[in-house]
């Protein structure tokens, strides 16, 4: 899940946790990947539980900037693809779902 709004990238594991918490209306502690954004947008922070602690990831692009939905209040959910680009800089909103493809059910 990401946040789109900013926030104060001074805090830590535990004051993200409390963000998910209290405006998310999430369980911080539920193995679900929490990404959040600076001010700026060449920062990202990653939380999740792992079983064993809380995580904290923390990136800053060195050349370009992570490409964001809008400013607005909310969350939006993101694909495992669409995390890894995001992560990678690339436009993640380019990335979609796998097409299914129908399976034959008999050999002629």
């Amino acid at each position: 899940m990401v946040a789109t709004k900013p926030v104060d990238f001074r805090k830590g594991a535990e004051g993200l946790a409390a963000l998910v918490r209290e405006t998310m209306a999430a369980d911080p502690f539920g193995g679900t990947i929490y990404v959040f954004r600076a001010k700026r947008a060449d920062r990202i922070k990653l939380i999740f539980w792992d079983g064993t602690g809380l995580v904290l990831v923390a990136k800053r692009l060195e050349d370009g900037a992570f490409k964001w939905p809008a400013i607005t209040d909310g969350v939006i959910r993101l694909t495992a693809a669409q995390l890894s680009a995001l992560l990678e800089g690339l436009d993640w909103r380019r990335v979609h779902e796998a097409r299914t493809t129908r399976v034959p059910e008999a050999v002629s």
